[in-house]
């Protein structure tokens, strides 16, 4: 049998991987986002690892489950963990952001295998996530559909319209995964909007909603794998994490929702999460790119 303890560890070491890779990206091609990038890390491997049925030969497989990232501007985080999954070589990161290339800083539609929708413009990913499990539903596909948003496009209306769509219909081969860090572009995001209670208000529309730490892939693998948590409900998970996890100078830091890393700094990122330097190092595409 298996060694489930053995698995989280080889997802919390692919979770080290991919952060560095987020961070190296941002570097290298000026991208913002980083702290938001690295926030859903986690979350995008527990979806992957128990959310979400793929195989990465068969990207358009009419059974697949889907995940959709809606908040499209942590899609390095996208590209790395479905590069992670082995939906494409990880190679193609060192394209993202650069003109012309299939990597763009806000996932374009089925732009590479596994990505799902075009999103960025926020509020959206759900509504999209809602019409496809109800499209499973309808022609007895028995797909799961798994939708990742940030904490602040829930200030959006569209988002708890098809929250009420979704309860009315009882779509319950849906789960939302909340990215909850706390933080929006210009401010808290309890400060900005009355977010708070979150949970409380997806289940007054209707759903069936948990709060869990959005960092222990353990909990992630609990709430996870019992789908759907209440039958005929949709499932929020309102996971707490961490802006800029992973990374001491950028933990709650909201200077790196914009913020680009000097090299210096992707250095000491990767010094940090325990990566080997000679790969870093040995990058000679890596062009010095100052803090915006």
């Amino acid at each position: 049998m298996p060694d489930p303890g053995e698995r989280l560890r080889e997802i919390a070491a692919a979770a080290r991987k991919v952060r560095g890779q987020v961070v190296q990206m941002s570097h290298r091609s000026g991208a913002a986002h980083l702290g938001s990038s690295l926030s859903c890390v986690d979350l995008l491997l527990a979806a992957y690892a128990w959310g979400v049925r793929v195989d990465p030969r068969r990207p358009d497989a009419p059974e697949r489950d889907r995940l959709i990232l809606s908040k499209g501007h942590a899609a390095s985080a996208l590209y790395a963990v479905a590069a992670e999954v082995g939906f494409f070589d990880e190679e193609l990161l060192q394209t993202f952001g650069t003109p012309g290339g299939r990597l763009p800083e806000q996932p374009a539609p089925r732009c590479l295998p596994g990505i799902e929708a075009a999103t960025g413009s926020l509020g959206h990913g759900l509504s999209l996530g809602v019409g496809m499990a109800l499209a499973s539903r309808i022609q007895q596909l028995g797909f799961r559909v798994v939708v990742i948003m940030s904490d602040g496009e829930c200030n959006e209306g569209s988002v708890w319209e098809a929250a009420m769509f979704a309860a009315g219909q009882g779509i319950d081969n849906l789960t939302v995964l909340v990215d909850y860090n706390k933080w929006q572009a210009t401010g808290r995001s309890n400060e900005v909007m009355a977010l708070a209670p979150l949970a409380k208000k997806f289940e007054a529309f209707g759903w069936s909603a948990t709060e869990v730490d959005g960092h222990d892939f353990a909990a992630l693998r609990t709430q996870l794998t019992a789908h759907p948590q209440t039958l005929g409900k949709p499932t929020a998970l309102v996971c707490h994490t961490i802006k800029g996890k992973g990374v001491s100078f950028m933990e709650d830091d909201n200077n790196w929702h914009y913020r680009v890393p000097t090299a210096g700094e992707t250095e000491r990122a990767w010094q940090e999460l325990g990566l080997d330097l000679r790969e870093l190092t040995s990058d000679s595409r890596l062009p010095e790119v100052r803090p915006s």
